[in-house]
Formats: structure tokens, sequence, C-alpha cells
């Protein structure tokens, strides 16, 4: 084998198809909006988070590369109100390097408290104004394209007069003509509206929708010769949130929205800490996400959302291993003091870029060498006999034996106490 790069790596030794099928990495620098304390808490099971837990979430966003945050939605009641208010401040304060927003329903009284919580806080926010443009929503609530026309005028009139900056947002748009976007989108510009927010509302959408969406309104705004911003929001329906994401900023979104751990209405939303790993794995960014993990636990614990073992990078299960092939590997790579390859000889993750490692275990499918290596990094002695009882503990095991299983084995042959592990 040829030797290590610099920096320890062996990237001859991975062919990547991924490389010779995606765009290459986009030019312009790639936004995360997390919605967690709006669209991610509006699902029926989540808690919303307290306040204190909330502001360490911020400090965490910043870490992990979140360029902009939303506060929530003022207009739900006081309660809403002075907490933006505390959030805004405290984002100002410690002068994190995050853009907040506000969601508001297309009328001035949802506005009007945004234009409260900027004067109280001192922190400029924008505001996210939205209402429906599908034709299923249209039927639905006895809505004419003048109706929400006019009403979309409005609010973005009074918001802009207010000094803020808006983000217009059609709800559905995925189910939406181009011919009702385009009346909608031209009058938002012309308007004031700096951002067009296009959503996936009920996560309708496939890549290739998406992809034409994105499209479509990007030679929209070209046409027009306005610099407007593009965002996509997406649901997960369809499981499809994450790739429609990617999707979307292949085709030229400028910012993409998500939550912590995909939590939100129903299927929930885009996944924050899966978007920036694949972004990460893409080389899409740069940014360091020691903290992702940290942040994926912090959603879980305030909004009261178990993780599942099996979750892609922060489950409990998805860096553990007790299959004898791939545990063999994995102490061969080790046993070179080659980390690098150990992190990726059975992951396509590696564990150690995301403050994690790979762990071991032993159960029915292990084989001897993962029995030698577990006692080994326990700094406990290899005994040929010990060995022998734990693999046949574990090939009678319905199930891949505890830490505190393998413990209790080594303590019946009055083995070397734990404390010397």
């Amino acid at each position: 084998m040829r030797d290590p790069a610099s920096d320890g790596s062996h990237p001859e030794l991975i062919y990547d198809w991924n490389a010779r099928g995606s765009a290459p990495r986009p030019a312009r620098a790639i936004e995360i909006n997390d919605e967690t304390f709006r669209d991610g808490v509006q699902a029926t099971a989540v808690f919303n988070p307290t306040l204190e837990e909330k502001l360490e979430l911020l400090s965490l966003m910043q870490h992990i590369g979140v360029s902009a945050v939303s506060l929530g939605m003022p207009a739900s009641g006081s309660w809403a109100l002075e907490e933006v208010v505390a959030l805004a401040r405290h984002i100002r304060e410690e002068s994190l390097r995050l853009e907040p927003n506000c969601a508001a329903r297309t009328r001035r009284s949802d506005v009007i408290p945004i234009v409260e919580a900027v004067q109280r806080s001192g922190q400029r926010i924008v505001v996210h104004t939205f209402i429906g443009s599908s034709p299923i929503r249209q039927w639905t609530e006895g809505w004419d394209l003048d109706f929400i026309l006019r009403s979309s005028i409005e609010a973005i009139d009074f918001a802009v007069r207010e000094g803020l900056e808006v983000a217009f947002i059609t709800e559905d748009t995925t189910r939406s003509s181009p011919e009702t976007l385009e009346v909608l989108f031209r009058a938002a510009i012309e308007h004031g509206a700096s951002r067009l927010v296009l959503c996936d509302t009920v996560g309708h959408a496939t890549p290739e929708g998406t992809n034409a969406l994105v499209r479509w309104t990007r030679e929209l705004t070209g046409r027009l010769g306005r610099r407007v911003k593009v965002e996509w929001h997406g649901h997960n329906d369809r499981g499809l949130a994450l790739i429609n994401a990617l999707a979307a900023i292949q085709a030229g979104a400028d910012r993409v929205h998500g939550c912590g751990l995909g939590i939100g209405e129903r299927a929930g939303n885009t996944p924050v800490e899966l978007l920036l790993l694949n972004l990460k794995l893409l080389g899409w960014m740069d940014q360091d996400l020691a903290r992702l993990v940290e942040y994926a636990a912090k959603i879980s614990q305030a909004c009261r959302v178990p993780v599942p073992r099996n979750y892609p990078l922060v489950g409990e299960d998805v860096f553990r291993t007790a299959t004898g092939v791939h545990s063999a590997a994995i102490v061969k790579a080790l046993k070179r003091g080659d980390g690098w390859l150990a992190d990726r000889i059975y992951s396509s993750v590696p564990a150690g870029e995301f403050g994690r490692s790979q762990q071991l275990e032993i159960g029915p499918m292990s084989g001897m060498s993962g029995v030698r290596y577990w006692l080994m990094a326990r700094g406990l002695q290899e005994d040929e006999q010990l060995c022998n009882e734990i693999l046949q503990r574990a090939k009678s095991s319905a199930s891949t034996l505890t830490e505190e299983d393998v413990w209790s084995i080594i303590h019946a042959r009055g083995g070397q106490d734990r404390s010397c592990a």
C-alpha cells in the first residue's frame, strides 16, 4: 500500500462513483436556516424547549455553521413575542453570526409584533410572510388569485415601510402552477421582497420536481433582472426531504431550511444535522462539525425526542459493530495505528471527524479477533480460555452482549478487576 498523505489519509483507496455523477461544489456559500423553534416545535409530540435551552441551541447553531434561525411566530401570543424579543436580544448582545427571522401570515396584524420585537431587542429580524398558493389550497380556503395577491402586497408593503427585510413564502409551492407563481413572485419582488421561499409544504416533491421548480424560479428572477435570493423549505412526507434539499442546492437555491433531527409536523422537515453531514462529505462546505452530534443530542433532550439507535451519525448503534468480518477488518486497521483506515473500512461516515469513534462489540456473529480486541482495548490480558468462554457465550446469545455481560464472565473466572480497564 502507498504511504499515507501528509494528513494520514489514503484517498487512493476509495473510488468515488459519487464524484462522477454529482454537480461540482457551488460557487456561492450555502446558507442554512434552522426552523427548529418554529416549524419543528409544531410537531404534536414535540416539547417546546425552554428559553434557556433555546439560548444554548443558538450557540450550537453558530458552531455548526447555521447562518439563519427562525425565532418563531410572535403573533401567536404575548408569550411568543416575549420569547422572540429575548432570543433576538441575545443574538445581538452575544454578536452571534445568525440572521434571525420570524414567521407571519400575509396580514398586517402578524407583522406588527415583529416590528415591535425589532424595536425592543435592537436586532434586525427578517419577516417571513406566507400564504398558500396551490389550487387545492385556494379551493379549500375559498380564495382567488386576486385575494392572495392583494393580501401579499399589503403585508410586504407594510414590512418594507417599517424598514424590515422581507422573504415572501408561498405555501405548497410544489403544487402551484407557474402562471400563479409568476404573478405572485413578480408582485412580491416589485414591492420589495428580497427573498423567495419555495415550500414543499406536504412533502410532495421529488428531486426532479425540486430541480425544475428552483431552476424555473431562478430563470424568472433572471428575466426580471433582480438580485433576489431563492430558498427551499422541504418536508419529509415521502422520505425525500434530505435529497430534495441537496437537489435544491444543486439547482441554485441560496438557502435551505431544516430542523434538528428532522422534527416538524407529520413526517417532519429536512434534518439539519444530516444535511450538514452530507454537505461536508460532498466537499460543499468546510465548516468544522465536531459539535454536530452535541447539537443533535441537545435537540433530543430539549424537545424530548428520542433518537433511534440506527439514526445516521447520532444514533447509539451507527458506529458499533459485532460482526466478525467487520470487526476483524477494523482491528487490522487499528493495529496498524491507522485511524483514517479504521474509520472508513466499514463506514462511509468517518466517526472521528464528527467527534465519535468506532466501537467493537461481541455478539452472535463475532469472531475471536473481536473478543481479543475487546479485552485489549480495556487493558486486559488475553487469555485463550477466557476468550473462548466469551465467544461461546456470545454465539449462544440472541443479541449482542452488554458490557456487564462480558464483565460477568471475566469475574466468574476470578478475572481481573474492572478498575484496571
